[in-house]
């Protein structure tokens, strides 16, 4: 980057940087020679992440049991009539908010108003509606990135979010986490945006809106910008108080917007639950205040667990990212050129929500990948950032540093070189999942959910019934003609799901939301009354893995084998993780003749069986 490339951006970044409220901030100046504040035009850079967000839509295995327990299946009620409850939507806890699960219900029932519709279209149609609604806040947040601190920063940022797996998993999950992720994206854009005025309120909104109606903890991520809003009124007061009321007014004018929101959310809920519930609080009392041992129930894992999975997620950004505030001092302390003071405080407040949210969820002790969501799009700042400061000082041309020393050539192959890396790690760990795990989406394709008419085995009611297999049931999207889900009991001694009560009673059409429930309870202790007989089942769904030579638990029988009783109907290969190695477990290695046997993956097979009549 040439002096010239320097000064420029100075000027541009201190311009952006001057509170809005100056009076020199309002006079409108165009320069014509200046170059436009995008290396990519914002509706080429929304093309590239609706594309990365529509392979996640298409491709991405369901990861996590929650969402397809917690969200399809009160969704597929709404929308169906039947499906499976957790004790979370049970009226005497009421920890999910149906105002969530609403919003998602109606876009479902759009695409059953349009031609060809299947079950499997709804299901895949929400998820393209997801990966649209996350491309525009991605983009919005691009835009503002490119001109509040940089061009260059902003491409970075776009690459470092299209080329991570986090992006393939989080983008198009239905879940409030992602939906807070969204809020996120939308909320930073704000705050951060100073161009023709300040939008506290604004950002304070959209923070609401993901804490609300997604996840209450996620709203913590505007703290660092309400904080810079604080000691900047304060700095302002100290010469003008008009200032300091109008700071005050913009908080209060976002906290009003969340406050009926909330009011609004409370109302919705109380109508499903028939009494009245703040369900956000109801999570937090749950998470927070539980005295039955709340979320730790479920797990726990070391500190080390969200610095493992950052890794694998985002390989070379999240080091970046980590390294990013460190990068910025340095910088400071070696720069010659001096910002104002506000320059640097915006940067780090910037900066700050990553870490924040990262040292917040590594104290917890029931940890889930789901968790760091809401502040991916912060680690793709920091990244972009911290990539920014590493690529500014290897541009010094100056031949008394160090960076001006080294041929410009050896400095963009080991800068490409990097890029490279990054994004064949990134490409092999999505194709690593896809092949893996997507046998879960790919079996139940014989029962004909996917077919106009719905043609297929089985007849209507039958039971499809889960084993061991229990977690990895992708929702009642995938079963036809009200096939129903049902579970057989395994060597799992936890509390399973039951079913939302399809008595029609009382006024709505939705009763199984308010009525109560039976063998509930927020201890994940076992619950008799949600097993079957297997005698009830039509359809099995098990896995069977050929390398493992242990002998089998007794509620875990390989029912493949037992061809007396099943035949099987549709097979699809399924990594078996506990005989292959960790690094082809974590990325995709070829099944070819020169990889050391030790490395290759294992396979198991998950199936779809029929009883033999």
């Amino acid at each position: 980057m040439s002096d010239s490339d320097h000064s420029h951006d100075h000027d541009h970044e201190h311009e952006q940087f001057v509170h809005p409220t100056a009076a020199h901030a309002k006079k409108k100046y165009v320069n014509p020679k200046r170059p436009s504040p995008f290396m990519i035009e914002p509706i080429k850079a929304f093309y590239i992440f609706l594309v990365a967000n529509a392979i996640s839509a298409l491709f991405a295995p369901i990861q996590d049991c929650d969402e397809t327990f917690n969200y399809w299946e009160p969704t597929h009620y709404l929308s169906h009539g039947y499906g499976l409850q957790t004790w979370e939507y049970s009226p005497d806890f009421a920890i999910r908010s149906w105002f969530y699960v609403g919003l998602h219900a109606i876009v479902g029932n759009v695409r059953r108003l349009l031609p060809q519709s299947t079950k499997l279209a709804e299901f895949y149609f929400v998820r393209y509606v997801l990966a649209f609604i996350c491309a525009l806040c991605q983009v919005l947040l691009f835009r503002v990135i490119s001109f509040t601190l940089n061009p260059r920063i902003g491409l970075f940022f776009l690459v470092a979010t299209v080329m991570s797996p986090g992006n393939f998993h989080s983008s198009t999950a239905y879940l409030p986490s992602s939906f807070a992720m969204y809020m996120s994206l939308l909320g930073a854009a704000a705050f951060m945006n100073w161009r023709g005025g300040i939008r506290t309120s604004w950002g304070i909104w959209w923070f609401a809106v993901g804490g609300i109606l997604g996840w209450p903890f996620a709203s913590a991520l505007c703290a660092p910008f309400l904080i810079e809003e604080g000691i900047l009124a304060i700095l302002a007061a100290l010469s003008d108080s008009q200032r300091l009321f109008e700071a005050i007014m913009r908080v209060v004018r976002g906290g009003v917007a969340a406050l009926l929101l909330a009011i609004g959310d409370a109302a919705i809920n109380t109508f499903f639950y028939k009494k009245v519930e703040f369900v956000s609080w109801n999570i937090v009392k749950y998470n927070i205040f539980s005295s039955t041992g709340g979320p730790d129930l479920y797990g726990t894992e070391p500190w080390t667990f969200y610095f493992r999975n950052l890794a694998i997620n985002f390989n070379i950004w999240f080091v970046l990212a980590l390294l990013s505030l460190p990068l910025f001092f340095v910088q400071k302390a070696f720069s010659a050129k001096h910002h104002d003071f506000v320059y640097g405080m915006r940067t780090i407040v910037f900066l700050s929500p990553f870490y924040m949210w990262l040292a917040i969820f590594t104290i917890q002790p029931h940890k889930e990948e789901r968790f760091m969501y809401p502040a991916y799009p912060f680690l793709a700042l920091n990244a972009a950032l911290g990539l920014h400061i590493i690529l500014s000082a290897l541009g010094n041309s100056d031949p008394k540093t160090l960076a001006g020393k080294i041929p410009a050539r050896l400095k963009l192959l080991v800068v490409v070189s990097a890029l490279l890396l990054s994004f064949d790690l990134g490409f092999a760990r999505i194709i690593g999942l896809y092949t893996a795990y997507s046998a879960p989406l790919k079996i139940y394709q014989p029962l004909g959910a996917g077919l106009i008419g719905q043609q297929g085995l089985g007849g209507r009611g039958d039971h499809v019934c889960f084993g061991k297999e229990w977690y990895r049931f992708p929702s009642s999207y995938f079963l036809p003609r009200d096939m129903h889900p049902k579970f057989i009991r395994s060597e799992f001694r936890g509390l399973l799901p039951g079913e939302f009560s399809e008595a029609r009673t009382g006024f709505g059409f939705w009763s199984g939301t308010w009525l109560p429930t039976k063998g509930m309870n927020d201890r994940n202790e076992e619950d008799m009354g949600k097993y079957v007989s297997i005698k009830e089942c039509s359809f099995l769904v098990d896995t069977q893995y050929p390398e493992n030579h242990d002998s089998l638990p007794p509620n875990e029988p390989d029912y493949i084998a037992d061809q007396e009783n099943w035949e099987v109907v549709k097979c699809e290969p399924f990594l078996d993780a506990a005989n292959t190695h960790l690094l082809a477990r974590v990325l995709w290695v070829p099944d070819f003749s020169f990889v050391p046997e030790k490395y290759r993956r294992k396979w198991g097979r998950h199936c779809l069986l029929q009883r033999k009549s």
